[in-house]
């Protein structure tokens, strides 16, 4: 099993309390932190413009502009998204600022991209919202004109939703044939369907009956479409808050609550930690971490993606997991 960090940005109100001038600092830190760990892979952030459980005036700083800037300041980490909204930028243009900031990376940029479900800023930033299917039809298309601009250095696409002829995306990625694809979500029906047909890796649920069960939706439209289920990495997200006790955990996630509910009220505050303390969130002593991530790793889950809450403000549950719970499931 493989490790990839998320890095505090804001989106889940994980920046509370730091002005706004000590942001990047902190979020830089934190990547250079991971980026000279070998535990960890990769280091990932959220494509939001407004922040959850409730749009607040909090930060929320934007996925693409600071994946370069952590292409600038790290050497050997991988660096992702999760996940790229397809709505949110023409995907020409979108293959343009992904080629560079692989380039200022050297090479070691990933592109997690999928249909979007944020309504309120959908809306807000002016791009209505279109109904699921049409979102999804926007991801088949807009993944179709990545690939190929990044294989070919041109690309001319005549679609349903995206209209390109003869754009030059040059440079190309370093890597060859482009960003490797993480396509996000669950749906049975569209959405791994088009991971079967692009993806080097997946991302969807955590909870395992939930996991077996995409999967094998997975494997029967890579039989379908034909292309090689096994060649398909599959990953997840885990919120986790770890700690020396049960209690230390408690203590932990009623010290975030104390923060966060200074901006946002009670009752959404309260919903979002109930999924960083959910039996399918990796949070708990590390032995509690261990049997839960062992769980979906023998599923078949090769890749776990950590959100730690706290990270902006007290490493010392991310040192506790380096320690004691990568090293017994790598």
């Amino acid at each position: 099993m493989r490790f990839g960090l998320f890095i505090p940005q804001g989106w889940r109100l994980d920046l509370v309390d730091i002005p706004p001038d000590q942001q990047w600092s902190v979020m830089r830190d934190l990547a250079t932190y991971a980026d000279g760990s070998d535990a960890w892979d990769s280091l990932w952030v959220y494509d939001h413009f407004h922040t959850v459980p409730v749009p607040t005036d909090e930060a929320t700083h934007e996925a693409w502009s600071l994946m370069s800037a952590y292409a600038a300041v790290t050497s050997r980490i991988k660096l992702g998204q999760m996940c790229t909204a397809m709505g949110y930028r023409n995907p020409v243009y979108l293959a343009k600022v992904a080629a560079t900031a692989d380039i200022i990376s050297g090479g070691r940029v990933q592109m997690g991209i999928g249909g979007g479900w944020y309504q309120h800023e959908w809306e807000a930033y002016g791009y209505g919202f279109p109904s699921a299917g049409t979102r999804l039809k926007m991801l088949d298309e807009g993944v179709q004109i990545m690939r190929d601009a990044w294989r070919d250095g041109r690309v001319t696409f005549h679609g349903k939703h995206y209209q390109v002829d003869g754009a030059i995306v040059a440079p190309k990625p370093l890597q060859e044939g482009g960003l490797p694809m993480w396509i996000a979500g669950g749906g049975e029906k569209v959405t791994l369907k088009i991971a079967a047909k692009y993806a080097q890796y997946t991302n969807f649920t955590s909870e395992p009956e939930g996991f077996a069960h995409k999967s094998q939706v997975l494997a029967d439209h890579c039989r379908d479409v034909g292309t090689d289920y096994d060649a398909i990495v599959r990953s997840a997200n885990f919120n986790a808050v770890i700690g020396t006790s049960e209690r230390d955990v408690d203590e932990r996630i009623a010290r975030l609550r104390a923060r966060q509910v200074t901006v946002a009220n009670e009752q959404a505050v309260d919903a979002m930690l109930d999924n960083v303390k959910s039996p399918d969130s990796a949070s708990g002593t590390t032995e509690q971490a261990i049997e839960k991530l062992t769980r979906l790793r023998d599923l078949g889950c090769e890749y776990a993606i950590m959100y730690f809450p706290e990270a902006a403000y007290d490493r010392s549950g991310i040192e506790m997991f380096e320690r004691e719970v990568i090293p017994a499931l790598s």
